[in-house]
C-alpha cells in the first residue's frame, strides 16, 4: 500500500514517539488523509497515534480546527499562517503533545504565479507552541506532490522526535 520508504520512516516515528512519550494528530488538507493513513498502516500506532483530521475544504477547517475564517480570506487557505493554526487547532482539540498541519496545492490546477502547484506549507506544533515552519515546493504531478508532502511530513516529525 506505501512504499518502502513511508513505511520504514513511519516505524522509526512510531519507536521515537513511544519512546519520548509522544501523542500526535494530524490536520491534513493536500494530503487529504495520506499522512494518517501511513502512520496507521503500522502495527501498534494506536499508542502513539491520536487521530487524524483532513479538513480539505475551507469550511472543514474553520468547523474542525477553529481556523480564522478573516485569515483565509486575508492569507489564503494555503499559506504558513493556516498551516501553523490547523497545527495549532488540531493540537488544541486533543490530547495528543505533537500536532502537524499541511496545506498546499497539489494540482494539477489551482495555482498561480505566487503560489504554484506543487506549493506545501507545514507546520508543527509541540505543546501548545509551533516549533517548525516551512514551504516548500514539490515537483510532479498530484500523486507526487503528494507524496512527497508525506515523506517530508514523516521526515519532520521523526527529526522532532530524535
Amino acid at each position: 500500500m506505501f512504499s518502502e520508504e513511508i513505511s520504514t520512516l513511519c516505524v522509526n516515528l512510531g519507536r521515537q514517539c513511544e519512546v519520548n512519550r509522544i501523542k500526535i494528530v494530524t490536520a491534513e488538507s493536500c494530503t487529504a488523509g495520506l499522512l494518517s493513513a501511513a502512520i496507521t498502516h503500522i502495527d501498534g500506532s494506536s499508542n502513539w497515534f491520536e487521530r487524524g483530521y483532513v479538513t480539505y475544504s475551507n469550511a472543514a477547517k474553520i468547523d474542525c480546527l477553529d481556523i480564522n475564517a478573516e485569515d483565509i480570506d486575508a492569507f489564503g487557505a494555503v499559506s504558513s499562517q493556516i498551516a501553523t493554526q490547523m497545527a495549532l487547532g488540531a493540537l488544541k482539540k486533543t490530547s495528543a503533545n505533537l500536532s502537524i498541519g499541511i496545506t498546499g496545492i497539489a494540482g494539477p490546477t489551482g495555482g498561480s504565479k505566487i503560489k504554484p502547484v506543487g506549493t506545501v506549507y507545514f507546520a508543527v506544533a509541540r505543546n501548545g507552541q509551533i516549533v517548525f515552519e516551512r514551504k516548500v515546493l514539490f515537483e510532479g504531478n498530484r500523486g507526487i506532490i503528494r507524496e512527497h508532502a508525506v515523506i517530508f511530513a514523516i521526515n519532520t516529525l521523526l527529526k522532532l522526535t530524535l
